[in-house]
């Protein structure tokens, strides 16, 4: 059973589980549910393919079967003005994303006027695969007044929607960012003198957005109402969701931020135990208002939410649903959407609302069509059974085993190993993310990290010291196509990078386009070191704690050709690494698999002079 079925796309890993599961189920069945599968066509039909549906069943909380176990909604509009001064600033930042606007249509002869961050996320891709292939110098410097465009598009919808604090903290990041990164898009908008006297006018004031104030207003009627109300409000940033917290505690309300789990470069997530506490906490009354980012959109457990706010509205009907998801499950519910007139927030509502009716129409049709297309997917199914079988086959010929670290269980590298057989043992590794034997360690980074690791070199040198430390023979894989392009890092710092890697280090460099050349790499390397060489597989991690026996063990194990197996033979045979230095070439052969080359080298190391 699937919930949140809408997440199986891509990658994620609905997708491999349902897949493995039809390879080893004996009578497979699958049910998938969600109560926001989206309005996408395409999205749905991938879904629907990924999760081997062969049925669709539709239903509302108007259906007489579900009517009986839900309870009404009502929904509420709460309109405000946004402040004179707020207009003034969001009118400096427009001229200057006018001017934007003229560059990119000299450049390109596109108008972005109306374009939505959708539309530029993909012009933007676009972009940096023409850059990457022609090279010509037009698509670089559209790429960076695109990247202009969306930082200035981000600091309107922030006055517009958010309030000042949130607009404030942003553009303290941006400044940081120009003057320590050197990104050239932040630093243009930075000298831009007429988003320069706006964000100047935006740090002056200290008018907050009129929001805070009716959420004030409404909280406090409902505790009025009942003081044991549950309440959500729902924030699209961390930042406001920090203020909300901030002016809701002094004001006297029991409150506590709710947020996910991955660090941001100025503030710490929330990890999974203080989520559960918070979570824990609101269940019991201790907090009665719960200021949650989208984390808080799907899965929660919280049954007794009486209101639920939209501190903005939001243009993705899935997130629209699930928000208004989490009232109404065991008693009346009430839903409040807090817009800021004549903004994006009115059309980010009735956008989220058009997207909601055009789904259940999809629905409905996708529905009638599966009907008709029932017996060809019973002849697809049969198919892809005669494929199971056969890779089953393919996986019971393979011996190939790779330790992962657990860090990259989200990648489809793993996945893709398993597919192919291979023996995938998951472990917390201290150095590298994939050992392939007693010598071959690899260090896995995507052009996205890599290019971030630029910015902080001593981090990825530290990381290659203890790969080099930990095996004889590192191997480092960069994987993706926008190596120069992507975060528009100066193309001779990301060559100067590599040369050193190659040089300085002498780390080997693979590059992969994807994660199933990745995958296929990792997969010959380990044949030719497990299946041809005959070498071991173990770790050399940098455990802090180790017994005697094991410290000896990992020291002579480091020596040159050695590894662990002979290691614990030599240590077998000689008791100390006193005697193993001491012994000739001889005695050194008396041990099981030292073989004449490798005694020869074991005194090499042991006589050789430093200087040397």
């Amino acid at each position: 059973i699937f919930d949140e079925a809408h997440r199986a796309v891509g990658n994620y890993s609905y997708v491999f589980i349902a897949r493995e599961f039809m390879n080893k189920a004996k009578n497979p069945l699958i049910l998938a549910i969600t109560a926001s599968p989206g309005s996408d066509e395409e999205r749905i039909e991938e879904v629907l393919e990924n999760l081997f549906i062969r049925n669709l069943e539709i239903k509302t909380e108007y259906d007489r079967d579900v009517q009986p176990y839900v309870f009404q909604k009502e929904i509420e509009w709460v309109k405000v003005d946004i402040p004179d001064e707020f207009a003034a600033i969001k009118r400096g930042f427009e001229k200057a994303l006018e001017m934007r606007y003229k560059k990119i249509r000299r450049l390109l002869d596109i108008d972005l006027k109306n374009a939505t961050k959708k539309e530029l996320l993909a012009l933007q891709e676009a972009l940096q695969s023409q850059a990457a292939e022609s090279g010509e110098q037009s698509y670089f410097e559209a790429l960076s007044v695109l990247a202009e465009i969306m930082k200035i598009m981000h600091a309107i919808e922030l006055i517009e929607t958010q309030g000042i604090e949130a607009l404030k903290k942003y553009l303290r990041r941006l400044f940081k960012e120009a003057k320590s990164r050197g990104s050239k898009a932040s630093k243009s908008v930075f000298e831009d003198p007429i988003f320069r006297e706006s964000m100047i006018r935006a740090l002056k004031t200290d008018i907050e957005h009129p929001k805070v104030t009716k959420l004030k207003e409404i909280l406090k009627e409902e505790f009025e109402k009942d003081r044991d109300s549950r309440v959500i409000v729902f924030a699209n940033f961390r930042d406001t969701a920090e203020k909300l917290v901030e002016e809701l505690k002094s004001s006297g309300f029991k409150v506590e931020k709710f947020i996910g789990q991955a660090n941001r470069e100025d503030e710490r997530g929330m990890s999974q135990k203080a989520q559960m506490e918070i979570l824990n906490a609101f269940r019991r009354g201790d907090i009665n208002v719960l200021v949650a980012t989208s984390v808080g959109e799907e899965g929660l457990d919280i049954p007794s939410t009486d209101l639920v706010i939209f501190y903005e509205a939001v243009p993705s009907e899935i997130r629209a649903i699930q928000r208004k998801g989490r009232t109404g499950r065991a008693r009346r519910g009430r839903i409040v959407v807090l817009m800021s007139k004549g903004t994006r927030d009115e059309a980010y509502y009735w956008a989220s609302v058009k997207k909601e009716r055009a789904m259940y129409d999809m629905l409905y049709r996708i529905k009638e069509r599966l009907i008709q297309r029932d017996q060809s997917l019973l002849k697809f199914i049969s198919s892809e059974e005669e494929d199971r079988e056969g890779e089953k086959e393919e996986k019971r010929r393979g011996g190939i085993v790779v330790y992962v670290d657990s860090r990259e269980m989200r990648s489809g590298v793993v996945k893709r190993l398993h597919e192919k057989g291979v023996d995938v043992r998951i472990k917390n590794l201290d150095v590298a993310d994939y050992v392939l034997s007693e010598r071959i360690a690899v260090e896995r980074k995507t052009d996205e990290d890599f290019l971030n690791s630029l910015v902080s070199k001593d981090r990825l040198f530290s990381q290659l010291i203890n790969l080099k430390r930990s095996y004889q023979k590192p191997i480092v894989i960069i994987e993706g196509n926008n190596i120069y392009s992507k975060r528009m890092v100066n193309p001779n710092a990301v060559r100067g990078a590599i040369a050193s890697i190659a040089i300085d280090f002498d780390i080997p460099i693979i590059f992969t386009r994807n994660e199933d050349e990745t995958a296929e790499y990792l997969i010959a390397i380990a044949k030719r070191e497990q299946e041809i060489k005959k070498k071991e597989i173990s770790l050399h991690s940098e455990k802090t704690k180790r017994s005697l026996k094991e410290e000896l063990e990992y020291f002579v194990s480091a020596i040159p050709d050695v590894g662990p197996v002979i290691a614990k033979n030599l240590l077998s045979y000689f008791q100390t690494v006193e005697k193993i230095a001491t012994a000739d070439v001889d005695e050194l052969m008396k041990v099981p698999k030292v073989g004449k080359k490798i005694a020869k080298r074991i005194r090499k190391f042991m006589t050789a002079k430093y200087d040397e």
